[in-house]
Order: C-alpha cells, then sequence, then structure tokens
C-alpha cells in the first residue's frame, strides 16, 4: 500500500524512488569523497554501488527527511570497509612494489595538498571530504560521522591547521 503525502495528496515516492533521485543528483560527489577514502577512484565507485545497493535492501531511515544523512553515512561506511579490506588484501597477497605512477600534472602545491590531506588521521580526512567534496554544514557531517557537531568543527579545525602547517613546510 502506497502512502500519500498530506500536503500535496499525491502518493509519497517510495524508497527506491528516493534513493535513485539522490543517487543521480549527488553520485559525482559520492564518488569523490569514497574515492578519497579508499585512496582510488575506482574502489571508491564500488564503494558507492555496494553502500546502494545495501540501502535498496534495507527498510531505509524511520524518519523520511533523514535520508541524505543515511545516505552519506552508508557510503563512508562502506568506503572505510573497502579500505580496510584492501589493505587486507594487500597484505595477504603481495605483489611486490606498486607500479610507478606517471608524473603528475599538477602544480607541486596540489601534490603538497594532496600528500597533507592523505596524512591527515582518518576523522578529519573524513570531515574535509564530508565538507569540501559533499558540500556538507557541520550538521550533515555530523549526522553522516555518527558524532556530535563539535567534534566535526573540532576535526575540521585540526585538518586545516595540519594542511597549513604542512604547505608551511614545503617550498
Amino acid at each position: 500500500m502506497r502512502t500519500i503525502d498530506p500536503v500535496s495528496a499525491t502518493p509519497a515516492p517510495t524508497l527506491e524512488r528516493r534513493l535513485e533521485t539522490a543517487y543521480r543528483e549527488a553520485f559525482p560527489r559520492l564518488v569523490a569523497v569514497a574515492a578519497g577514502i579508499t585512496g582510488d577512484a575506482e574502489s571508491g565507485r564500488e564503494a558507492v554501488q555496494e553502500a546502494f545497493a545495501r540501502m535498496l535492501a534495507s527498510r531505509g531511515p524511520r524518519d523520511p527527511g533523514a535520508l541524505t544523512a543515511w545516505m552519506w553515512t552508508s557510503v563512508v561506511n562502506q568506503a572505510r570497509q573497502e579500505r580496510r579490506s584492501g589493505a587486507r588484501r594487500n597484505r595477504r597477497f603481495p605483489l611486490g612494489d606498486p607500479p610507478e605512477r606517471p608524473a603528475a600534472e599538477a602544480a607541486p602545491r596540489d601534490a603538497a595538498v594532496t600528500a597533507a590531506v592523505a596524512a591527515l588521521p582518518e576523522r578529519q580526512r573524513i570531515a574535509l571530504f564530508l565538507r569540501y567534496h559533499a558540500d556538507l554544514d557541520y550538521a550533515g557531517i555530523a549526522a553522516a560521522m555518527g558524532v556530535r557537531t563539535g567534534t566535526v568543527s573540532a576535526a575540521l579545525h585540526a585538518a586545516h591547521a595540519a594542511v597549513r602547517r604542512a604547505l608551511e613546510d614545503t617550498p
């Protein structure tokens, strides 16, 4: 039985419809955040796909207004899991040193920023990705990470300070 939206008197969209809309609207940002967490674009895409598959198999959030936070939480958690399982695979089946990457076309300052962000603790790194790639506000980041807003503020402050210090040391 479909529910009726009391304001418009039209059938309320199903969870599948709402997830499809959210997926289409946020996919590039979701992949950017997941790739930042996993360390590679392909693993990031896989994390987003897996997170949405799991969301579709579930009942969804109790509060229909919590869909965005639920979506981000699911993607962040799946990306964390992908990163951990990738690290375990690499430890179990070492294939030698990773192949040399082609010389980056980015400016040296961009490489320094990337290195500084990669060196951050996980909580700070994820908060940065959610803030600047997902464009979430502090409350949205807090909901996605399952922490308080003050924790987000502290994590972002510490992340900014650490990146700033790292860049001061870069020529």
